[in-house]
């Protein structure tokens, strides 16, 4: 198959420091070395793949390249004893759309030991709505549910509008816990509501009081995408043995806040590392989500988009602007 052209989305340095991005045409003789050819149906956008379809060296380190860093298709050619051609296949996190050709091209080719089978009950469309944000998501309510009760479960949700947030809120909700949005968006308030949302506050409203060592307890877990004074915020303000998950920097990665909530509350404070997860634990959460975590996605929940409407909505992520999730069809 390496003469085989297929279709993909290109970032290219044109200049120093400046890019164009357009829909070409590969081989998949371009593509890395790996055991898996994989003929790719969905992919999903993510902040991650914004920053690499717009040049930063910290995401993505040579072009041209073709960003996405979620994708899931179909086994054409494998050299593994775990897969065979014809298995339907999620591949996200590690290298994918970084430093390694990505999900928005028909073709992907990976290691092994980057891909997990569909699970039975989910479709290759279903695993890319939740993709890397969902599974994020899903990694935050695993190590919640473990030490906190729906039935004594207040959880506060930070950038709730996001792909993270808007899953987490869903997820929670589904699960029977008393939910908090948080967002500086005044018109989702209604969108979050349909999430399964039970308040909806502003940021203004979680980190009033902020500058002292410690709030008033309001909180037994949160789920935080944005990092900052809301995460300082966050933590200060769990109530005993509370739970709070970290998994985004978009406000800022430094952290300001004392010890009084770890060592006077036991608060935890737990990191959400999707990309490097373990296997083990990165199976169970896709069967979860495909079993016992089962969503029925609203209207407006997620838009399905081709590689030509691509362009467009990176901008739309990059301005803040984008609400809920967008799913890629490459099958066009």
């Amino acid at each position: 198959m390496n003469n085989t052209p297929f279709k993909a989305f290109i970032v290219e340095e044109i200049s120093g420091n400046t890019f164009r991005r357009f829909t070409g045409e590969k081989k998949v003789e371009d593509l890395p070395d790996g055991d898996l050819l994989i003929r790719v149906q969905y992919s999903s956008l993510n902040y991650k793949d914004a920053l690499s379809a717009t040049g930063n060296r910290g995401v993505t380190r040579r072009y041209p390249h073709t960003p996405g860093i979620d994708a899931s298709g179909v086994v054409q050619e494998s050299r593994s004893d775990l897969f065979k051609a014809g298995d339907e296949v999620i591949v996200t996190s590690y290298d994918l759309g970084m430093n390694t050709s990505g999900g928005y091209g028909q073709y992907i080719r990976v290691p092994e030991s980057w891909a997990v089978k569909l699970p039975d009950g989910m479709s290759l469309k279903e695993s890319m709505i939740l993709g890397t944000a969902g599974f994020t998501a899903g990694m935050s309510v695993f190590f919640i549910k473990d030490q906190v009760s729906s039935e004594n479960g207040d959880i506060l949700v930070t950038g709730s509008t996001g792909g993270v947030g808007t899953i987490a809120v869903a997820l929670l909700s589904c699960l029977g816990y008393r939910v908090t949005a948080v967002t500086g968006k005044p018109d989702a308030v209604d969108f979050l509501s349909t999430l399964g949302a039970s308040f909806v506050l502003s940021r203004e409203d979680v980190t009033k009081g902020g500058d002292q060592p410690m709030m008033k307890a309001r909180w037994n877990g949160v789920v935080d995408t944005v990092g900052g004074d809301i995460l300082a915020s966050s933590i200060k303000s769990t109530r005993p043995w509370g739970v709070v998950t970290c998994c985004g920097l978009v406000a800022s990665p430094d952290l300001s806040v004392n010890v009084f909530p770890f060592i006077l509350r036991g608060v935890k404070l737990v990191g959400i590392d999707s990309q490097n997860c373990p296997m083990n634990i990165r199976t169970k959460i896709w069967h979860l989500f495909a079993n016992e975590w089962k969503l029925s996605f609203p209207d407006g929940f997620y838009r399905e988009i081709t590689l030509d409407d691509l362009d467009e909505n990176i901008d739309l992520i990059l301005k803040g602007k984008q609400k809920g999730r967008v799913i890629v069809n490459m099958s066009n």
